[in-house]
C-alpha cells in the first residue's frame, strides 16, 4: 500500500513537472527578452560607465576579439581559397564561368562569414562568459556585489555582452573584406584587368536590399551570442544553477535564434 501510494506521489510529481516545463520555457524566454532590452538600456546611460566600468569594457574587449582575430582571419582567408577554386573549376566545367564569382560572394560573405563569426564568438567567449556569469550567482559573488551597493549586471554582464557584441561584428566585418580581396585574386590573379568586372558583380549582389540585411543579420547575430548566454548564466530557471547547465541553455537557445535569423535572412534575400 505505501508503495503504491509513493507510486502515485511521484507519479503526479512528474505530470506536475511536464505540466510546468511550457511555463518555465517561456519563462526563460521572457527573462532572455528582459535582460537584452536591459542592457540595451544600460548601454546608452551614462551612469553605467564610471572608470571601473570602461576599464572592465576596455579589457573584454581586447580578451574577447584580438586573441581570436588573427586565427579566424586566416581561417577565413583559407576557406575563401578552397571554396573559390571549387567553385571556379566547376563552374568552368560545366560552362558557367560567368557565375562563379557571384556564386562565391553569396555563399563566403552573405552567408558563411557572418554565421561562422557569430558560433565562433560564441563557443570561444560569450559562452564561457555566460557560465562564469553562473558561477559567480551560483557562490554568491553577486550577492556580495549587492550588498555593497554595485548592480552586478552592470559591472558584470554588461561588459562581456557588449564585448560579444564587438568581436562578433569585428571579426565579421574584417573576414568579409578579406574574402573579397583573396576572392577577386583568386579569379583575376594579380592584375587590375578584372576591377571593373568584378565592381559590377559585387554591386549586383549587394544591390540595396541585400545589404540591409546583411548588415541587421549580423547586428541580430552579434545580440543573440552576446545576450542569450549572459541570460542564461544570470537566470537558470530551468537548470540547476551550474556552470554547464547555464552553458547548455545558453547553447540550445542560441542556436534556436541563429537559426530562425538565417532562415529570414535566406527569405529576404531570395525569396
Amino acid at each position: 500500500m505505501i508503495s503504491a501510494m509513493t507510486g502515485l506521489s511521484a507519479g503526479s510529481h512528474t505530470v506536475r513537472r511536464a505540466g510546468m516545463a511550457p511555463l518555465r520555457w517561456l519563462t526563460g524566454w521572457w527573462r532572455i527578452i528582459f535582460f537584452g532590452a536591459s542592457l540595451l538600456v544600460l548601454a546608452v546611460s551614462p551612469a553605467s560607465w564610471r572608470a571601473d566600468n570602461r576599464h572592465a569594457l576596455m579589457r573584454h574587449l581586447y580578451l574577447d576579439t584580438a586573441p581570436i582575430l588573427p586565427w579566424f582571419t586566416a581561417l577565413c582567408a583559407l576557406l575563401t581559397l578552397v571554396i573559390t577554386r571549387i567553385v571556379v573549376v566547376t563552374a568552368l566545367s560545366y560552362g558557367l564561368s560567368r557565375y562563379a564569382l557571384e556564386m562565391v560572394i553569396r555563399v563566403l560573405v552573405l552567408e558563411l562569414i557572418p554565421l561562422t563569426a557569430a558560433l565562433f564568438v560564441a563557443l570561444r567567449c560569450t559562452i564561457p562568459n555566460g557560465a562564469a556569469l553562473a558561477e559567480m550567482r551560483r557562490i554568491g559573488h553577486f550577492d556580495a556585489l549587492l550588498r555593497r551597493g554595485i548592480d552586478p549586471v552592470v559591472t558584470q554582464a554588461l561588459p562581456r555582452a557588449l564585448a560579444g557584441i564587438f568581436a562578433t561584428i569585428t571579426l565579421a566585418a574584417l573576414s568579409c573584406v578579406v574574402a573579397l580581396v583573396l576572392a577577386y585574386f583568386a579569379v583575376y590573379g594579380w592584375t587590375a584587368a578584372g576591377a571593373a568586372a568584378y565592381t559590377h558583380v559585387f554591386g549586383h549582389v549587394f544591390n540595396p536590399a541585400v545589404a540591409l540585411i546583411f548588415v541587421l543579420k549580423t547586428v541580430f547575430f552579434s545580440l543573440a551570442v552576446s545576450i542569450i548566454p549572459m541570460a542564461s548564466g544570470l537566470y537558470d530557471v530551468e537548470g540547476d544553477g551550474s556552470r554547464e547547465s547555464a552553458a547548455l541553455q545558453g547553447l540550445v537557445r542560441m542556436f534556436a535564434v541563429l537559426l530562425v535569423l538565417e532562415a529570414a535572412s535566406l527569405a529576404g534575400n531570395y525569396a
